[in-house]
C-alpha cells in the first residue's frame, strides 16, 4: 500500500513529520509519498515558491526510509485537488492500494472538498487524531457519520485487500507546531530550532526564504 501525504509544507516541520512517521510505522505501507501542493485549491498561495518547498521537503525526508517525494502537484500549473491527483495515480496504478493520510480537522471538513464523494472510490482514507479522541464525535455530522459507517475498517489488513474504499482512524502524536508561527518567528529573527529539521532550518537561513 502506498500512502499519500499532502500539504503546502511552507515550511515542512516536525508537526508534519512525526504523525507521518507514526502512521507509516503503524500500517502496512510500502512507501509514504509526500506531495507538496503547487497551487492550493482551498487556501491562499504558499509564501515559499515551489522549488524552495520541494528542496525543503527533500532535505527533511532524505534520511527517513520509506519516505519519498512526489512532485506531480507542484508540476501542475492549475489548482490542486486530491481527486484529480488520485485519478492521475490510478492511470499508473489501477489496482494498487492507495491511502490518503489526512488529519481529523481536514476529515471533518471533507464535504467542502472538490468532488469529495469520488475520493473514497479512488483511495482509502487514513485519518490521524490525538490518542483518546472519540470517533463518535463524528455523530454530530449526519453526512460524515453515515459515510464512516459505510466505509470504516477495523483491521489494517482490510486496507491492503482492496485498492480503495476504506476509512481507518489512527491515533498519533500531534505536535502543536504551526507553519504560520514558524514563518512569523523567522521574519522576526527568532530561533526555530527543534520545531523543524535542522537541514530545513539551514536551507531557510541560506536562501533567506522567509526573512
Amino acid at each position: 500500500m502506498i500512502g499519500l501525504f499532502g500539504g503546502t509544507f511552507d515550511p515542512i516541520h516536525f508537526g508534519h513529520l512525526r504523525p507521518a512517521l507514526e502512521v507509516f510505522n503503524a500500517l502496512p505501507f510500502s512507501e509514504l509519498r509526500l506531495l507538496p501542493c503547487g497551487v492550493p485549491g482551498h487556501r491562499t498561495r504558499p509564501v515559499a515558491n515551489a522549488l524552495q518547498r520541494l528542496t525543503m521537503v527533500r532535505a527533511a525526508i532524505s534520511s527517513i526510509p520509506g519516505f519519498k517525494l512526489d512532485t506531480r502537484e507542484v508540476d501542475k500549473p492549475t489548482p490542486c485537488y486530491t481527486v484529480e491527483t488520485l485519478l492521475e495515480l490510478r492511470t499508473q496504478m489501477p489496482t494498487h492500494p492507495l491511502a490518503v493520510v489526512i488529519g481529523m480537522d481536514a476529515f471533518l471538513g471533507l464535504e467542502s472538498w472538490h468532488r469529495w464523494h469520488e475520493v473514497i472510490t479512488l483511495a482509502h482514507l487514513v485519518v490521524t487524531h490525538r490518542p483518546g479522541w472519540d470517533v463518535e464525535h463524528i455523530q454530530d455530522n449526519p453526512v460524515l457519520n453515515r459515510f464512516v459507517g459505510e466505509h470504516q475498517c477495523w483491521q489494517a489488513e482490510e486496507l491492503t485487500a482492496r485498492p480503495a474504499g476504506g476509512i481507518w482512524f489512527q491515533p498519533v502524536t500531534l505536535l502543536d507546531i504551526s507553519a504560520t508561527r514558524i514563518r512569523q518567528m523567522l521574519k522576526a529573527g527568532d530561533d526555530v530550532r527543534f520545531l523543524l529539521p535542522e537541514s530545513v532550518n539551514q536551507l531557510i537561513k541560506q536562501q533567506r526564504i522567509y526573512a
